[in-house]
């Protein structure tokens, strides 16, 4: 990224950028910085678009051929292609040797460093993946938004708001502008403010179920689990959610045993700092051979429901059953 900003501030750019990663927030950001540093606005003879699986990489080279015109360089913008996952020959042997008038930039979600086009890219001009965010990183983040709009917040407050959006800072963005909007004529902002405004994630509703399932209070489990579905979330997904947290779960309860503290499981397991202290908690509800145990059984019921001899909504309504019921 800091090369990124570096290009745009001394105007020289190279003839490739590839912005990768799940981080879809900052990959539009520097998506529509470069953009507007390389063409003026509107300019649609010298900036061209493309989207999808079916871009065809042979129009692409033909367009990056074409000098721009009355202009300084020819954009072309490809985003979600699929090309970097894999080998991309056409296109590799392309950037080697490019029209130097030509920039491209590809956003995609993800991108294999062993190919041959992502080699080609970086070699032609810059890669940045755009990954989650630490934990520090997003509360200066909102921290300044927040000074901005001369509001305050504890430390307290804060944590129930991550706790609702989760580290995507595309959500984050949408729900601090409607926090904003809510508090407009409050200086402090409360975590009743947060609790009544900010979505909560599904995956906070099925750490709740999680936690439900550990002391075998069933009637809980399938509030949520109901609630989820009157919500129209799939039972694939509510199932494919609840056998992640379960294998987290495992995961931070090894880890546990190894001695590891908070930071360091958080480190390993993928997760904000915040949460890794919650996971240690509820893993602690669990033993190694049930979550081992429910996992084996949650591929089952997929393999049960692919193959029509179960009803989704029944086959992950009898699991959570199974899981949650006192022994």
């Amino acid at each position: 990224m800091k090369t990124i900003d570096e290009d745009i501030k001394t105007g020289n750019f190279k003839t490739c950028y590839l912005l990768y990663g799940k981080e879809a927030y900052l990959k539009k950001q520097y998506r529509d910085k470069l953009l507007h540093a390389m063409a003026k606005e509107g300019d649609t003879m010298n900036v061209s678009s493309y989207e999808g699986k079916d871009v065809n990489p042979a129009e692409l080279i033909d367009l990056a051929e074409t000098l721009p015109f009355f202009a300084e360089r020819r954009v072309i913008l490809v985003q979600e292609s699929g090309f970097f996952k894999k080998s991309g020959e056409a296109l590799a042997d392309y950037l080697k040797e490019m029209n130097p008038t030509t920039c491209f930039i590809f956003v995609e979600t993800e991108a294999d460093k062993r190919t041959k086009l992502f080699k080609a890219a970086v070699k032609a001009g810059t890669a940045a993946e755009f990954g989650e965010q630490k934990q520090g990183l997003l509360t200066r983040w909102v921290l300044g938004r927040l000074s901005k709009e001369k509001k305050k917040i504890t430390e307290e407050t804060l944590r129930v708001f991550f706790n609702r959006t989760g580290t995507d800072m595309s959500t984050i963005d949408r729900e601090l502008e409607k926090l904003l909007c809510y508090t407009l004529d409050k200086e402090v902002i409360e975590s009743s403010d947060v609790e009544a405004v900010v979505t909560e994630r599904i995956e906070n509703k099925i750490f709740e179920m999680a936690d439900a399932i550990s002391v075998q209070n069933q009637k809980r489990a399938l509030e949520l689990y109901y609630g989820l579905l009157a919500l129209k979330e799939a039972p694939m997904r509510i199932l494919y959610l609840l056998t992640r947290q379960f294998r987290i779960l495992l995961e931070v309860g090894e880890l546990v045993g190894k001695g590891y503290a908070g930071r360091d499981i958080a480190g390993k397991v993928g997760v904000p700092e915040f949460a890794a202290r919650k996971y240690v908690q509820q893993a602690r509800g669990f033993s190694g051979a049930l979550l081992t145990e429910a996992l084996k059984e949650g591929a089952a019921v997929e393999e049960a429901v692919k193959g029509g001899r179960l009803y989704d909504k029944l086959a992950v309504e009898l699991m959570i059953i199974r899981y949650s019921k006192k022994i």
